[in-house]
């Protein structure tokens, strides 16, 4: 397994040879540095953890000070963990690029989804809105009857109803990687990638 974090740059549209119009996210990939590595007989798995971009050491805290000081690094802004089927070769300090991946490959990325605060159930879950006419002018996009009769007299547990929408955990699966730009570290993926853009992505192959 391989993973990088990225920075979301946003969208762009690009051209095959034949014309085609391909719509690509871009990703800034950066440097990737090994933070720690986990061993199996240390600590009964293979992983190897990685940091992603600066912050100064006046805004960590002591424990996660220690940790990269430990690993004589210097403090990221993002950390992951991924597991590897082996830690061989790997050292504390080495640093992953976007050459880990090559165009044509099929990629998982990782992100937090756009937060949209409170909606309602037409935007939320894609309900139908009611006429517009026969006496329901205000009414049109209102999620319809959500109760029961006299029995059970109670809301089921689990109905789709308005309410917050975004800021959750997302993987996008079998994004095709369009380019790599190993010079600028860039990253292009065929399609669209969770997260507002400048969120931290993380792409990763199993």
């Amino acid at each position: 397994m391989k993973a990088l974090l990225a920075r979301k740059m946003g969208m762009t549209r690009l051209f095959d040879e034949d014309g085609t119009v391909v719509p690509v996210t871009l990703l800034h990939a950066g440097d990737n540095v090994v933070v720690q590595i986990k061993t199996d007989k240390n600590d009964g798995y293979e992983a190897i953890q990685i940091g992603f971009g600066d912050k100064s050491e006046k805004a960590c805290t002591k424990p996660l000070l220690g940790h990269f000081k430990k690993a004589k690094i210097a403090p990221h802004r993002r950390l992951s963990e991924t597991r590897v089927d082996s830690t061989e070769g790997m050292e504390l300090g080495q640093t992953l690029n976007v050459s880990l991946f090559a165009p044509g490959e099929k990629v998982d990325v990782t992100s937090v989804s756009k937060g949209l605060g409170t909606q309602g159930t037409v935007r939320r879950h894609k309900f139908a809105t009611g006429p517009k006419t026969h006496g329901q002018s205000d009414r049109w996009r209102s999620p319809g009857s959500i109760g029961q009769a006299s029995y059970p007299a109670r809301v089921f547990k689990g109905m789709r109803m308005a309410g917050h929408m975004g800021g959750v955990k997302v993987t996008v699966k079998n994004l095709r990687v369009y380019l790599i730009d190993e010079e600028n570290g860039v990253i292009g993926l065929k399609g669209a990638v969770p997260g507002k853009r400048n969120s931290i992505v993380k792409i990763w192959k199993r």
